[in-house]
C-alpha cells in the first residue's frame, strides 16, 4: 500500500505513528512534485500530505482527525510552506517550536518567497533550513531530493526521538 495516496482520515492509527515526513503544502501541483521527487529517492513510503497549517497542527499535537495518533511519534522531518491557508507555516513553526515535545522536529520551509524578511523571521523562530522553490522541475526535484536525503538517512538524531 502506498501511503502517499491516501487521504489522512483513510490512514490506520500505526500508519500515522510511523509517518517519517509532513509535508504541509496547499498546491497540490508543488505537493505533487515534491513527493515524485521523493519517490525518486525512495523516501515517500511514510509521508502523510496536509494542505494547511491547522491540520498540520493537528496532526503534530494528536488532535481532532488525528486525535487516535500516538502525539509522541513524530515526524523525522516536517517539510512546511510558508503561505498556508487557515493557520500560517509561520504560526505552524512557532507552535511547534514552542512546545518541548515537538520542538526537536527538523522543519524544512518551502516557499517560493525570496524575501529577506520571510527568511529571516523562519530562522528565528527555529526553523533548520529554508528552500526557495525553483521553477524549474529538474532544479527542484534535485533539491527536494537532496534534502529528503539529508534528513531521512543521514542526519542523525537522539534515540529518544
Amino acid at each position: 500500500m502506498n501511503s502517499t495516496l491516501l487521504e489522512p482520515q483513510q490512514k490506520q492509527n500505526n500508519e500515522l505513528d510511523s509517518v517519517e515526513i509532513l509535508l504541509v503544502e496547499d498546491n497540490e501541483n508543488d505537493a505533487t512534485l515534491t513527493i515524485r521527487a521523493l519517490k525518486k529517492r525512495n523516501l515517500a513510503n511514510n509521508l502523510i500530505h496536509v494542505s494547511d497549517g491547522q491540520q498540520a497542527l493537528d496532526f503534530l499535537f494528536a488532535k481532532d482527525e488525528y486525535s487516535g495518533r500516538d502525539p509522541l511519534h513524530l515526524p523525522k522531518v516536517v517539510l512546511l510552506d510558508l503561505k498556508l491557508p487557515k493557520v500560517s507555516g509561520l504560526e505552524v513553526l512557532r507552535q511547534l517550536k514552542a512546545n518541548e515535545k515537538t520542538k526537536i522536529v527538523p522543519v524544512v520551509m518551502l516557499s517560493s518567497s525570496q524575501e529577506e524578511s520571510d527568511l529571516i523571521e523562519s530562522y528565528k523562530m527555529g526553523a533548520n533550513s529554508y528552500i526557495v522553490k525553483p521553477v524549474e522541475f529538474d532544479n527542484f526535484s534535485e533539491a527536494i531530493s537532496d534534502m529528503g536525503l539529508y534528513w531521512l538517512v543521514l542526519n542523525k538524531r537522539p534515540k529518544s526521538f
